[in-house]
């Protein structure tokens, strides 16, 4: 199958819902919608962290904004009573494996209960809509989870959308869970048929969460210290944010179509080139940063982390015609890029230059 660009007709004047959009894959994704003049409503939590991309690129100014915890099944429920989508994407998560370790219950509830709680709540909502004959109805349900929701045997080779569910630490666990949710979903009620999008270590501009080596690298550069890393031969399948967000949109494009046909797991993880160790991220994002940028390694916790993981998008590539299109270094640059021009831009400017590595992105080939 032939390359396949998302299709911005197709998402023009269309209702979507995101879950999770005051985050930082969230608020890139409410973006890249708005660009393409869908309709876009938010339901989230506050952003997770200070600064945020949500406020830097002034992404309320775009999307219709509404505050809520998913583990409320009522407030989720009125949500999309209110925005009414026709494509939900639901990226609302406790999304830092260190985290898991400090709060399990609340990753467990958010990932699992948020999960179950917004399958449901969809559930219901078109029901009531069938019964009522309102043409209203969501079409299109993609649920965003993670390459931790495998069971990682440390192999050499990718992970397929068939291998067993499962995780070491508290965050991977709740991802597995989220996953064997969705298809207890799709084999019990007959709609909305739900597909999963799974992806790898993304980086790109406006992430400010802690413990993940791109942020922390930012903070360390721009206040001239040293990175400190605690596995640095630690192999990671790294990508750019824009990358696995194209995945999503095309699977949302493909689902509306397609419906049960493509209600699956889906990997959109980075060719082999960027599956590096975290030695050659640290080395790279130094020499990008320069003014002297370094890194250290610093002796590691006795909290569990995986030494190697990639995935294998195959199915994606071949089905929905899927790729990523950056290589490793530029995806770096692109990140960094994003972090030297917010040191020097309002927000206003900084969702102009975020929509702008949007459309750069879209035109590479």
């Amino acid at each position: 199958m032939a390359y396949v660009d998302v299709n911005p007709e197709f998402w023009r004047g269309r209702r979507v819902l995101v879950t999770g959009h005051t985050g930082f894959k969230g608020a890139w994704l409410s973006l890249w919608l708005s660009a393409m003049n869908a309709r876009v409503f938010g339901f989230s939590l506050a952003p997770p962290t200070t600064p945020s991309l949500f406020d830097r690129a002034d992404v309320a100014a775009v999307v219709d904004d509404t505050r809520g915890d998913i583990r409320d099944i009522g407030a989720l429920s009125h949500a999309l009573a209110t925005s009414r989508p026709e494509v939900v994407f639901h990226l609302a998560a406790q999304s830092v494996l260190r985290e898991s370790y400090v709060d399990p219950i609340g990753t467990v509830s958010t990932n699992v209960m948020g999960t179950v709680n917004l399958l449901e709540a969809v559930r219901q909502f078109n029901l009531k809509a069938k019964v009522e004959g309102t043409g209203d109805g969501v079409r299109s349900f993609v649920i965003v989870t993670s390459d931790k929701c495998y069971e990682n045997r440390e192999w050499v080779w990718g992970y397929r959308e068939n291998e067993a569910m499962g995780g070491h630490d508290p965050y991977s666990t709740s991802k597995g869970c989220a996953e064997l949710l969705l298809t207890s979903y799709n084999r019990s009620f007959a709609e909305p048929p739900a597909a999963s999008g799974r992806a790898g270590n993304v980086i790109g501009g406006g992430d400010w969460a802690k413990d993940r080596i791109v942020p922390d690298a930012i903070r360390a550069f721009s206040m001239q210290r040293a990175l400190e890393v605690r596995r640095p031969r630690a192999i990671r399948p790294w990508q750019h944010v824009l990358e696995p967000l194209a995945g999503y949109l095309l699977l949302a494009e493909a689902s509306f179509r397609q419906g049960a046909a493509v209600a699956e797991g889906w990997n959109f993880g980075p060719g082999p080139e960027s599956e590096q160790p975290v030695a050659r991220l640290a080395d790279t994002l130094a020499a990008i940063w320069g003014n002297g940028a370094q890194w250290q390694h610093v002796g590691s916790d006795d909290l569990h982390e995986a030494t190697f993981l990639k995935l294998d998008s195959s199915k994606a590539r071949t089905l929905l015609g899927w790729r990523p299109r950056l290589g490793f270094d530029d995806a770096l640059k692109m990140t960094v890029d994003w972090y030297r021009a917010d040191l020097e831009r309002s927000a206003s400017s900084m969702r102009d230059f975020t929509l702008g590595q949007i459309r750069d992105y879209c035109h590479a080939t």
